[in-house]
């Protein structure tokens, strides 16, 4: 089977039995759990600033004591080891503070995306039995009747001076520091997040992260980008999606460096805070690297501090990657390849290295992978096949669903849903999510591809390429493009015809100024689009549904 292939420099790599039936590759030295990541840090780097959120400023004790007390309001109100705490919250400081309370008593957090739903939302909180809701105060009308949610027997509200009706306000649960009572000891598999990952077809299903997995996933992150408590990054991404929660919260926690709370990304807010701030570090999807290009403040002396850039959730179109380089020089990008089931990443380009800017880098030190075939059969370097991953950092399985599990996760290697190759270096392509990939007559084409040619021309601002079923050849490309400026369809087809072979030109396209849609975590809703296509005069709008 594939091997890791990023060699590691946090001590030894050893195996171990894990999770009742698997034996997966392990850092020897780390710490245990998620409240460990915290303690640790308050310990290492007490008056370093770890949270920012304009003209609030706490230190890494600050947190730490907060959280704390915080646990200590939980714990008075019944929440034990095992218990589910909800977290509908957007990027605020509570949130953090929060998911820490939550781990101090080996109770279980489950944050949700605050665009969700009333009708996903029920569902969740139902489904993993919530016993604790802590919610903004402007969602109210969307939270659940005792029926639709009866495990859930508190709700907490923060950021008003007034709880709604049925909710108490969170900071009246904040105990004194002579409350504060010892933490839970817990076991590292234990189950300490719930992440609802929304499928695409039924219900969502809650992966279950453990406190092995984060920290797994925390040590990959720190020791692959060179983070140290010097370190400071913002979170332009959801805290409630993974990347948000594991890529940035829970590893800064294990450097102790600094974090600049984005309630929500909008270029020139985080130009001004990159600046302000002296950002070195951000982890985002590649949009928004575009986005921050064309900024009207955008200006590359006042960031000479940000050196490395990492990326994931959609390939980086090749043109944004030559404009990053041409301006911010000093800037190391850093593909990122992983998902909820994988507690974050699987595999990351080596910091500097540009020799292939089509892959996604190289397995982490305790990850395997491997690319097989429809049969479960491992092909030879370099053939396209299923992605299949392997690692301590891999959710054990879905909660209250084990067919579900049992259907992703096989031998403890999940299955992605991904096709891409490796090469005998190690380098790991992707090439298309499988549901995505066209075939037209007998060719197959690859949507990636396709996006990074439309990328190619200025006007793009957005592409998805979909499949419109043909009567004839089964499948034909059809391209969803949202532009910057207009421009015609022949101009766009005379483009895309310069630079690929002839069947895999968009033959027709659906254009527009507004965004393509995307999901809660930012995914674009390939889906919907495909379906679209069928009504020709519509135009998809935002939704908050499934994966794409």
């Amino acid at each position: 089977m594939g091997q890791s292939a990023h060699p590691s420099s946090l001590g030894p790599i050893r195996w171990e039995a894990l999770y009742e039936q698997r034996v997966e590759r392990c850092y020897a030295h780390r710490l245990r759990s998620l409240h460990a990541l915290l303690e640790t840090a308050a310990q290492r780097n007490p008056k370093g600033v770890a949270l920012v959120l304009e003209s609030e400023r706490l230190s890494w004790q600050d947190l730490h004591d907060q959280a704390a007390r915080l646990a200590w309001g939980m714990q008075a109100q019944g929440i034990a080891r095992g218990d589910r705490v909800a977290m509908l919250l957007g990027n605020r400081i509570e949130f953090v503070v929060t998911l820490f309370a939550v781990a101090r008593l080996g109770a279980i957090a489950v944050p949700i995306n605050i665009r969700e739903q009333a009708p996903g939302l029920a569902y969740m909180l139902q489904h993993c039995g919530a016993s604790l809701l802590v919610h903004e105060p402007d969602l109210v009308d969307r939270l659940p009747s005792a029926e639709q949610a009866p495990a859930l027997r508190h709700r907490w509200q923060v950021g008003a001076a007034q709880a709604a009706q049925g909710s108490t306000r969170w900071s009246d649960h904040l105990g004194t520091t002579a409350d504060i009572t010892p933490a839970t000891e817990v076991d590292e598999q234990d189950t300490a997040v719930i992440l609802y990952t929304s499928g695409t077809t039924g219900r969502p299903k809650g992966a279950m992260l453990t406190h092995l997995g984060i920290v797994h996933s925390s040590m990959h992150y720190v020791e692959a980008m060179g983070l140290t408590e010097q370190d400071c990054t913002i979170t332009a991404v959801p805290l409630s999606h993974v990347t948000g929660l594991v890529a940035l919260v829970t590893t800064f926690a294990l450097c102790a460096g600094k974090l600049i709370i984005q309630p929500a990304f909008k270029a020139s807010d985080f130009l001004r805070l990159a600046a302000q701030e002296h950002m070195t570090h951000s982890l985002m999807v590649p949009a928004m690297y575009k986005l921050c290009l064309i900024d009207a403040s955008f200006n590359p002396t006042a960031l000479k501090a940000w050196r490395i850039g990492g990326y994931g959730g959609a390939p980086m179109p090749v043109q944004v990657i030559e404009d990053l380089a041409k301006s911010l020089p000093w800037l190391a990008l850093m593909n990122c390849y992983g998902s909820t089931e994988t507690t974050s990443p699987s595999t990351l380009m080596p910091k500097g290295d540009q020799s292939r800017p089509d892959s996604v880098g190289k397995p982490l030190p305790c990850v395997q992978m491997s690319v097989m075939d429809d049969e479960g059969r491992e092909l030879p370097w370099g053939e396209m096949g299923e992605i299949w991953i392997k690692g301590p950092m891999v959710v054990p399985g879905y909660w209250n669903n084990p067919e579900a599990s049992a259907e992703a996760i096989v031998g403890g290697w999940w299955r992605s849903g991904d096709l891409g190759t490796m090469d005998q270096d190690g380098y790991v392509r992707v090439l298309d999510r499988k549901k995505d990939m066209i075939n037209r007559g007998g060719y197959k084409i690859y949507t990636i591809e396709v996006e990074n040619a439309l990328y190619e021309h200025p006007s793009v601002q957005e592409a998805a390429v979909v499949a419109k079923p043909c009567p004839v050849l089964g499948e034909r490309v059809h391209a969803w493009v949202c532009l910057r400026e207009p421009v015609d369809e022949a101009t766009l087809k005379a483009h895309c015809a310069a630079r690929l072979s002839d069947y895999k030109v968009p033959e027709t396209y659906s254009l527009q100024d507004t965004p393509l849609p995307r999901n809660a975590n930012g995914k674009l809703l390939k889906r919907e689009m495909r379906d679209r296509v069928l009504a020709p005069d519509s135009t998809p709008t935002p939704s908050q549904g499934g994966r794409s």
